[in-house]
């Protein structure tokens, strides 16, 4: 489980999630979905809560808003191409999931029906610098403070 690490000004965000229990509320979402990639895929923010429910909002979203700042068992990215997950990932620095929280999303994208890649196709991991406290991404297993980088 994971809960809310990110700014507090974020926290205070009203809920931009729509609980999906069904393939045809997928559908319904997926249907009135503004934003498109370049391939025309459907990005979304999503979280499984920690009752298992996917729970899907606009990518421009904050996953704290997403779950009205809930604790959470999973949070990233989806990539619809139709109503098939195309790309997925764990890229959320509000909860900082680690890639091992692919099965609880499987597991609530199989409850829908929908298929998916069987992993994330990025995966991030996240840790916090010791020295100043900045959040980070590790980057070919090698931590660097992107604060603390010496400026050329």
């Amino acid at each position: 489980m994971y809960r809310y690490v990110g700014p507090d000004e974020l926290r205070a965000l009203s809920g931009t999630g729509t609980a999906i229990s069904t393939h045809a509320a997928l559908v319904s979402w997926l249907d009135a979905a503004d934003e498109r990639e370049p391939d025309g895929t459907i990005p979304a923010t999503f979280v499984v809560g920690v009752d298992g429910t996917l729970r899907l909002a606009p990518r421009s979203s904050e996953h704290v808003a997403c779950v009205e700042g809930a604790d959470v068992l999973a949070a990233g990215e989806l990539f619809f191409d139709g109503a098939e997950v195309v790309g997925a990932t764990n890229q959320s620095t509000g909860y900082c999931p680690e890639p091992a929280s692919w099965p609880v999303v499987a597991e609530a994208l199989d409850a829908l029906g929908v298929s998916h890649p069987g992993e994330y196709t990025a995966a991030f991991t996240f840790r916090r610098c010791d020295a100043c406290g900045t959040l980070n991404v590790v980057k070919d297993g090698w931590f660097v403070c992107g604060v603390d980088l010496p400026l050329t």
